[in-house]
């Protein structure tokens, strides 16, 4: 409790050994948004969002924060401000350099497409007409962030969320709870007033900043928290509460009515069936990730099997390259949209296509993994050592 009140800034921290469960998690999420971003796809139907209030975005976006503090947080606790952000502004750039070039294949990727099928509706799924309409505009409105085609917004959030990350820190070390509070205010400030960054062609950015940087902030927290090594409470009631939402998410999402009968409830109910706010962070998509990060936390201990095994192992070795992991899913995730299409999404060709794109991820994050080994040590047979986390988007 007293870590929550005060924030334990004073504290000289010892960067933990690297957190296995950080890393195959997130390289789950990758997977997962690879799936996502290639809706129709009968794979699709099997992932969390259907069961649940948030997804791979919001648990991509946590562990953003929780890595962001386990890689610059020490950085700026011993070096200062001035050098911990040149090393988050040198990630920046690294980001924003990666968003553009993956904006530009995605664009090529999509021509090609346009020129080989004589079907302009990609133009459209993508949200690219800007690039082919006004091409120099578009160029400019992208390389200024102000305008995202679908599935080209995780990478943007993600370095506006890194850039508030020093004040964030900061502010978290002296009092992670009024930190928190300071956040919904923001957050719930911009719901009100309809505040988002600009966005050609849409009413603003798809993942709001200024509503996201709520679920950054809680990954701040949980990093700083990991950092100072604080033990989770045990707390069987908030455990309770935690799988109590959860099996009420999971109910509401799969039933077709209303499952408990209230007509009052009804128009809730329906609401939710509908889908939660994404852009501007519903209050169920906060209680949902909140739900399942303390259940995650309480449940899978650092040396758990779960991460320890051999697909936690893999899963891992991308999370440990997201950057490179995401950036390629989303270029896949583009084609496996334009394939699927073309055939009419039939049935397996969706499952070539989704164990395909999920096997080049997995070997992608392999090969990396043994580059980087060659890079460091100048022999594969030399494990690489362990790297602070990084984490782009969402």
């Amino acid at each position: 409790m007293s870590y929550f009140l005060r924030g334990a800034g004073a504290l000289a921290v010892t960067p933990p050994g690297r957190d296995l469960r950080i890393d195959a998690l997130r390289g789950l999420a990758l997977l997962i948004i690879f799936i996502n971003h290639m809706p129709g796809n009968v794979v699709s139907a099997a992932m969390p969002h259907n069961f649940g209030f948030s997804d791979a975005a919001d648990i991509f976006v946590l562990l953003a924060g929780v890595s962001a503090t386990l890689a610059y947080g020490s950085v700026l606790d011993r070096r200062g401000l001035a050098i911990g952000a040149l090393r988050i502004g040198g990630r920046i750039w690294t980001l924003y350099i990666a968003h553009i070039a993956v904006f530009v294949i995605v664009c090529g990727v999509v021509a090609r497409a346009v020129t080989r099928t004589q079907n302009p509706l990609y133009i459209e799924a993508i949200n690219i007409q800007p690039f082919f309409n006004d091409t120099l505009s578009a160029l400019v409105d992208a390389l200024t962030l102000t305008y995202q085609p679908h599935y080209l917004d995780i990478l943007p959030l993600y370095i506006v969320l890194l850039a508030a990350f020093p004040l964030i820190y900061r502010a978290v070390r002296i009092s992670p709870a009024l930190t928190l509070l300071a956040s919904v205010l923001v957050w719930q400030v911009a719901v009100f007033f309809h505040l988002n960054l600009p966005n050609t062609g849409a009413a603003g950015w798809f993942f709001n900043p200024f509503a996201w940087q709520l679920v950054f902030t809680i990954g701040v927290v949980i990093g700083r928290g990991l950092q100072l090594g604080v033990a989770v409470p045990r707390s069987a009631l908030i455990t309770a509460a935690a799988i109590g939402f959860l099996v009420f998410s999971a109910l509401v999402k799969v039933s077709t009515g209303n499952p408990f009968g209230l007509a009052f409830l009804n128009d809730w109910i329906d609401s939710l069936q509908l889908g939660s706010d994404k852009t501007n962070l519903a209050w169920v998509r906060v209680l949902h990730l909140a739900a399942l990060a303390w259940l995650f936390i309480r449940l899978v201990p650092r040396d758990s099997a779960m991460v320890q095994g051999r697909v936690g192992r893999s899963l891992a070795v991308m999370g440990r390259h997201s950057l490179e992991v995401f950036c390629a899913g989303i270029v896949l995730a583009i084609i496996g949209q334009i394939i699927l299409a073309e055939t009419y999404f039939a049935l397996g060709v969706q499952l070539l296509v989704c164990v395909g794109g999920v096997t080049i991820l997995v070997g992608l994050g392999n090969f990396l993994s043994w580059y980087q080994s060659i890079a460091l040590h100048g022999s594969a047979g030399k494990p690489a050592p362990a790297l602070p986390a990084s984490v782009p988007r969402s």
